[in-house]
């Protein structure tokens, strides 16, 4: 939980305009208010019909500020060690991110400074790297490992994980991400890594609680179908769900494997092919759209939107912090990335960053929509309508975002002095 310092935000909550989406349940009427209770939302509905059980509560004035689920940010690689601003340099220069991994860059070059990196260096660098995120009005967060690629450093890297969302009161999904790339030490011996991941590293890892799911990056440049499977099976055999990096540099058919094995989401997908698609909406699979990442790369190749709609896949929107491909720290930005690039309506957008990420990591009954027994996560926004979250390049609107039950920032000065 938040710090026990920081003001509870139980009571009343009224005057509030939520947006489009925002609540679960068959209510047909938005809301106006809602009663937190224990750190829990204990009803909604509108303020005339408040229960007389409630009437003593503090009240808290939203003043009509648009309120929204707290943000979910469903795809971050926030633990690491260094940055790697040079190869920016070089992609701007023309190399290719296939060039770049061959000239040492890469996820090996974030290996190196992660493993150089003690878990207390590890838990500084990311820290302020989650503030901002929290700050943008994130609620929940996945955080993913991958650049250990050993027992001892990927365990730091979840280790860290772990204690940011307790250091900060929010909710953390780890995931464990150690077929990332193959370490140098195993060059040319990737079926030997392969078994270190699914013999070794996995069962070890999820014996210490630290794993939530298992995520693997299939692509040419990294782990081939035959061996995503063998990560596959074995999370299934530790009942892990799986999740996977799939089709961002080509189709490798990885998503229609994801969605054999349930997958939660299907990530990237700029090459997502129709077969995937019907895979992933048979399994009820999350299609989660990084476009920060296609942005950095410069990108052409667009994942099929038009499809995923029509097809009614659900799709997530994230910011895939990660330091080589896209340094993105704030979800909003990247809900305007989506609309702009790749042309998501601003309601897609919304639900992309709330009601569907919270699917991608397994969380749509705590997170991503404001009901009834669900934790009080929640933001009010200073802004007119819910275009204006991501029509803004770079402002933060005022807010007050209620996280885990407690208010963790109100610059829109909501509870009383």
């Amino acid at each position: 939980m938040l710090p026990i310092s920081l003001p509870g935000a139980d009571g009343v909550w009224h005057n509030l305009h939520l947006a489009p989406g925002a609540w679960a349940g068959d209510t047909a009427e938005a809301p106006t208010a809602l009663a937190v209770q224990h750190g829990q939302i204990t009803w909604m509905g509108g303020a005339q019909a408040l229960p007389a059980a409630f009437a003593g509560l503090p009240r808290f004035d939203g003043r009509g500020a648009l309120t929204t689920p707290g943000l979910v940010d469903c795809h971050t690689h926030l633990v690491y060690g260094g940055q790697r601003a040079n190869e920016f340099a070089m992609r701007l220069a023309g190399a290719s991110y296939e060039e770049v991994a061959k000239a040492g860059g890469g996820i090996v070059s974030s290996v190196k400074a992660t493993r150089a990196a003690s878990e207390d260096d590890l838990y500084a660098q990311a820290a302020p790297r989650l503030k901002q995120l929290l700050n943008d009005g994130v609620c929940a967060i996945e955080i993913k490992s991958g650049y250990g690629l050993s027992l001892a450093h990927e365990r730091k890297q979840l280790r860290v994980a772990r204690r940011l969302g307790l250091d900060h009161g929010v909710t953390v999904r780890t995931t464990f991400l150690g077929a990332h790339a193959l370490p140098p030490e195993y060059a040319g011996r990737s079926q030997d890594y392969i078994d270190l991941v699914c013999h070794e590293m996995l069962p070890a890892l999820a014996a210490e609680g630290l794993v939530d799911a298992v995520d693997v990056f299939c692509e040419r440049i990294a782990f081939s179908l035959a061996e995503t499977e063998q990560v596959f099976k074995a999370a299934q055999a530790l009942g892990l769900p799986v999740k996977l990096h799939a089709e961002q540099l080509s189709d490798m058919g990885g998503s229609a494997l994801a969605a054999r094995y349930g997958a939660l989401s299907c990530d990237h997908i700029e090459h997502l092919s129709e077969e995937g698609i019907a895979a992933m909406r048979a399994a009820g699979t999350v299609a989660v759209l990084l476009p920060g990442a296609y942005y950095t790369l410069r990108d052409t190749h667009v994942p099929p939107i038009a499809a995923l709609r029509t097809a009614g896949v659900p799709m997530a929107v994230s910011t895939d912090h990660n330091p080589g491909t896209s340094p993105a720290l704030s979800l909003l930005l990247m809900a305007n990335m989506a609309c702009t690039l790749f042309r998501l309506t601003v309601q897609e957008a919304l639900a992309g960053i709330t009601t569907h990420a919270a699917r991608a990591l397994g969380l749509q009954d705590t997170h991503g929509a404001l009901a009834m027994g669900r934790p009080a996560n929640f933001v009010l926004w200073d802004v007119a309508e819910p275009a204006e979250l991501v029509y803004w390049l770079g402002q933060q609107p005022g807010r007050t975002v209620v996280r885990q039950g407690r208010v963790a920032l109100d610059t829109l000065g909501v509870v009383p002095q």
